[in-house]
């Protein structure tokens, strides 16, 4: 079986090698045997049931759900010369009616379809006549009750199996956890499903998390380390979109906001526009990157906490797809935790809050909370790749004297007043809040002084997250202690707090050393950029996203190689048969140049 699907991957793909999984994936599909395959984004999940159809002689359906994505996919399918198309309102009747006589035909070998359409009885008829004996759950996800972005769509899905009995089934997702995976496994009534679950570990993800002071500052760091790149900022609410859009627009950076308030004009606009390069970055609510398929997203920045690890890893996946590196950085502040507790009230999403609150405080290397997490082992004792590993946080000297000083405060303050007077009083602030209670001759008066207010502020919410103090919930929260304070107080517990590293800054090298992947010096960096201006032309003749004309990691070994005969570029990644025909002669010439010198 090898030995076929190779042959199909490198005519149509570029591809000479399979991916862990992969090849366990496609003979199921190749098999008729029901799986479910949980590869991390970047991973090759596609692949494995893009290249069984073409050899098999029914047809595959695939259920996409959202039709920008569903259209990138079938427009990338066809320029490697794959029989694809789609299904979805957007087409008029009679490209309908084109694509629905091309699969009864036995032309199409893909067929890419929303879940609503797909439900239709016209549609079901029409599949069942084109001998549609196969079936791909994309975003499998989507249809747990306990995964995130829940669509009510996917679940009608559960359909599938009696509409279609004889059909094999096979679900697709980057991001689930057993819970996830067994919920999907019902819902779709797989049979004897084979189970493939891959590592979770995206080793070109480097992870920091920073203590949020000043925000805008901290966001104008991180993109004046990725220049020219395309980057991807999550916000919590829709204004602050609008805020830090119009902040960084006005100091010349090329952001776009993308938000549910706006209009669909405007969403449609920002979304085409960073898909084809011309916008590097978006800043978004989460509203915004399912859609979204571009593989050369260098960065993606949280300006807070997310709701949940599930939903990080889902976000922090669209970075880094083409397997180059990338940098995934949160910033946080304890208080995120406080508004998503405000916003939940089932259980469970209150346990994802402190799943990811803990995450975020956590001073353990962050690859191998994530795998933690999702029920996996990290082997390597460092993975050299997040703010842990590379020495960008350090423990607070005498962290457990200061935790006894906070709660002490708390303690004379009758647990009565919120975190702003806490650290008032800790700092020995003189205002009249302070002096017409009488505050200031409290014992713990001024006990941190010597600290800055926001260091103060970040060591209490590390507090408040591991369960040494408590805030409340009510309209004006206050601090209170927690069931093992006293232990602290009485010297029974060691209190571990961290803080960034002094004069420790990510390393600017590593961070742009994405571009060359296997190490700057290797590739041609004008090429490379000459390469993409011309990809970015092609696309927009073609009317396509530029990564559907070449991925940055196959521009990247030409730039690296120089290629000058037809022959030494088909051996590059990426450049299939079809490729080589539409592009092949005008790579050549944009390498002469560089070649020759």
């Amino acid at each position: 079986m090898t030995g076929p699907l190779l042959e199909v991957i490198s005519r149509h793909w570029g591809y000479s090698t399979l991916r862990p999984l992969q090849q366990e994936a496609m003979a199921a599909a190749l098999s008729g045997r029901d799986s479910l395959v949980v590869l991390p984004t970047g991973g090759g999940k596609s692949l494995c049931y893009q290249a069984p159809a073409l050899l098999k002689n029914d047809l595959t359906v695939v259920v996409s759900p959202l039709i920008s994505l569903m259209k990138d996919q079938v427009d990338a399918l066809v320029a490697c010369g794959v029989a694809a198309a789609q299904m979805n309102s957007s087409q008029s009747s009679l490209e309908q009616r084109a694509t629905e006589k091309d699969a009864l035909d036995g032309r199409i070998k893909l067929l890419f379809i929303s879940p609503e359409r797909l439900m239709m009885p016209s549609c079901v008829s029409m599949l069942r006549a084109a001998c549609a004996t196969t079936f791909a759950i994309d975003e499998a996800h989507c249809i747990s009750h306990w995964g995130h972005d829940f669509r009510p769509e996917y679940r009608q899905l559960s359909a599938l199996r009696d509409l279609f009995p004889g059909a094999s089934i096979h679900a697709y997702t980057a991001t689930a956890t057993e819970t996830v995976r067994r919920d999907i496994v019902a819902q779709l009534a797989l049979r004897d499903p084979l189970m493939l679950v891959g590592d979770f570990d995206r080793p070109n993800l480097t992870y920091r998390v920073l203590p949020r002071r000043e925000a805008l500052k901290q966001v104008i760091g991180v993109l004046d380390r990725h220049g020219g790149e395309a980057g991807i900022i999550y916000c919590l609410r829709r204004s602050d979109v609008d805020t830090l859009s119009s902040a960084l627009q006005s100091r010349g950076y090329s952001a776009l906001p993308y938000h549910a308030g706006l209009s669909n004009e405007a969403r449609r606009s920002a979304q085409e526009a960073f898909a084809a390069e011309r916008c590097d970055v978006v800043v978004a609510t989460v509203a915004f990157g399912m859609g979204i398929d571009r593989p050369n997203v260098r960065f993606v920045l949280h300006t807070a906490m997310p709701k949940s690890i599930e939903h990080y890893q889902q976000e922090t996946g669209r970075a880094g797809r083409d397997g180059l590196e990338a940098e995934c950085v949160l910033l946080y502040s304890g208080s995120d935790a406080i508004v998503w507790k405000s916003m939940t009230e089932r259980e469970e999403e209150r346990r994802q809050t402190a799943e990811i609150d803990r995450y975020c405080w956590g001073t353990t290397c962050r690859h191998r909370a994530l795998l933690h997490y999702f029920g996996q082992q990290y082997s390597s004792d460092t993975c050299a790749a997040c703010d842990v590993c590379l020495g960008e946080t350090e423990d607070v000297p005498e962290a457990t004297l200061i935790a006894q000083k906070i709660l002490s405060c708390v303690y004379r303050l009758r647990q009565s007043f919120g975190i702003g007077h806490v650290v008032s009083v800790l700092r020995g602030d003189q205002n009249e809040r302070i002096r017409t209670r009488n505050h200031d001759r409290l014992s713990t008066y001024g006990l941190l002084k010597d600290h800055a207010r926001n260091e103060i502020r970040d060591w209490t919410y590390q507090l408040v997250a591991q369960g040494f103090l408590i805030q409340t919930q009510d309209e004006y929260p206050v601090l209170r202690l927690g069931p093992s304070s006293r232990e602290v107080l009485r010297g029974e517990v060691t209190i571990q707090l961290r803080q960034p590293a002094v004069a420790k800054k990510p390393d600017r090298r590593r961070v742009r050393a994405a571009i060359a992947g296997a190490g700057e010096g290797t590739v041609n960096g004008q090429l490379f950029e000459a390469l993409r201006s011309w990809r970015r032309r092609v696309a927009e003749a073609r009317h396509v996203p530029p990564y559907v004309i070449f991925g940055d990691r196959t521009l990247r070994e030409i730039a690296a190689s120089c290629p000058t005969t037809l022959v030494e570029l088909r051996n590059i990644y990426g450049i299939g048969d079809a490729k080589l025909s539409a592009y092949g002669g005008a790579l050549l010439e944009q390498i002469g140049p560089f070649a020759a010198s």
